[in-house]
């Protein structure tokens, strides 16, 4: 089990690495623009660019925000419920997220194969679209996997998931 999870932790700060050099390039190209349209020189696609990007940086950084409980949550009303009955609904919510995310990822990646099929691309750059949904649609099988590491803590631990 500690295996999994180091793994699990090992693999998500990797992705979060790549989100965050992806999100360095991301202003580097942003502030290039700025510049050369100021020299009447604007790259051309920067939107599609930073949009695709975008999309990168949010899915490689949502594994690891998930793996430290980095996400805004409500649990006010949860405080008062007894230990056993916490770990009931952690559990239950941890098996709503996994259903979700296959879901997600099942769909997301249909549809890049879609996609791919169609040869469907950006206006500007003609640039594939297909690599973007198959990039979230990974991105949902590894928030997959952080949950059902989560969940196998939170049954594990007695809820102590930390």
């Amino acid at each position: 089990m500690e295996r999994l999870f180091r793994v699990t932790s090992r693999f998500s700060k990797t992705l979060n690495w790549i989100g965050g050099g992806v999100l360095v390039f991301m202003m580097l190209l942003t502030v290039a623009d700025v510049i050369l349209r100021y020299l009447k020189r604007p790259i051309l696609g920067t939107y599609e660019l930073v949009s695709f990007l975008g999309a990168v940086v949010i899915a490689f950084a949502l594994p690891l925000t998930s793996w430290e409980k980095g996400h805004v949550a409500v649990d006010i009303l949860f405080e008062f419920y007894p230990k056993a009955k916490k770990n009931v609904l952690d559990a239950i919510t941890r098996l709503m997220g996994i259903l979700f995310f296959v879901i997600l990822s099942w769909n997301l990646i249909g549809m890049g194969a879609s996609l791919y099929k169609t040869g469907e691309g950006t206006l500007t750059l003609q640039l594939p679209l297909y690599p973007i949904a198959f990039v979230l649609g990974f991105s949902c099988v590894v928030q997959c996997l952080i949950l059902v590491t989560d969940l196998i803590k939170t049954l594990s631990n007695g809820g102590k998931n930390g």
